[in-house]
């Protein structure tokens, strides 16, 4: 499935339970709304009970949840929906509790890291047997009438001047029924924009909590990186910061500057890392934006 979540399973430290985050399929604008259909596998964050041992031979290909044998079935749960693409998620302890953090890689435009802490999951085995689900108080990050903080734009390009490019909302009755039962995003960035502390990026690769004490104005932030950065070359990715929200509006967030020599070969930003107490980051970096092109880290 194009649109993977990069391929993203990892453990809740909250839960114990396998976490797996699915794309929306990978066509253009999501033609069949499949990341806010319930009863579809796409476009969802899952949580997997592996301390049930179900082991099936020759499991089924499908696609959606009533497609699964019900002894899978039983064994997960949605955790959220209005998944376009999602680089992993990552969890902070803070006191009792565990902070989410997890981005939504854009169509042509933003991306956006969001946070939750409480959520409500829905068993599987209740969204096929109702053929539906109660949503009340369900995490729905927004696609596809949602593009970060804006309605989903469909953009209409200007040939002599980019900055007169046409925006139109693309689903315009979506973004409505959706606006209040949508999570806000922490914060958004944009791939054009001209502001000078701010870049135009291109894809959302990694978020991460940073609670080390090397960077004492870095503590208790969240660090992000975006894949390359539109407006240089040789291409070079972006790493950025915001802080968690403490009033109602969304933050701001801020580039962090690096000293290192990358020399005249590109560097891609394509995944961020945290040790187990999340004090040291890690950033991978490929030279080429082809994975296929192997031996380029």
């Amino acid at each position: 499935m194009n649109h993977n979540g990069v391929n993203s399973l990892n453990f809740s430290p909250e839960t114990g339970k396998l976490i797996l985050t699915t794309g929306d399929g990978g066509s253009a604008y999501d033609p069949f709304n499949l990341s806010q259909d319930i009863m579809e596998i796409a476009g969802k964050i899952i949580e997997i009970d592996v301390n049930n041992n179900t082991f099936i031979n020759n499991p089924p290909i499908v696609t959606r949840f009533d497609e699964l044998p019900a002894t899978v079935q039983r064994n997960l749960s949605v955790m959220a929906k209005g998944v376009r693409n999602i680089p992993g998620i990552s969890f902070q302890r803070y006191y009792d509790q565990y902070i989410k953090y997890l981005g939504n890689v854009g169509q042509n435009l933003i991306e956006s890291i969001f946070s939750f802490t409480d959520y409500v999951p829905i068993p599987v085995t209740e969204i096929t047997q109702k053929r539906g689900a109660n949503e009340k108080d369900f995490i729905n990050l927004g696609w596809r009438g949602w593009e970060g903080d804006f309605p989903t734009p469909i953009i209409k390009p200007c040939p002599t001047n980019s900055s007169l490019d046409e925006k139109t909302i693309a689903y315009f009755q979506e973004a409505v029924d959706t606006a209040a039962k949508r999570i806000l995003p922490l914060t958004c960035y944009y791939h054009d924009d001209s502001r000078s502390d701010k870049f135009s990026g291109t894809a959302l690769t990694g978020v991460q909590a940073y609670m080390g004490t090397s960077i004492p104005d870095l503590r208790g932030a969240i660090v992000f990186i975006d894949f390359a950065r539109r407006d240089l070359s040789p291409a070079r990715g972006v790493l950025a910061y915001t802080k968690v929200r403490t009033v109602c509006k969304q933050n701001d967030y801020s580039i962090i500057n690096t000293n290192y020599n990358f020399g005249s070969q590109p560097a891609f930003y394509t995944s961020l890392g945290t040790n187990s107490t999340q004090t040291r980051l890690y950033l991978g970096v490929y030279s080429s934006p082809n994975v296929t092109n192997f031996n380029q880290g």
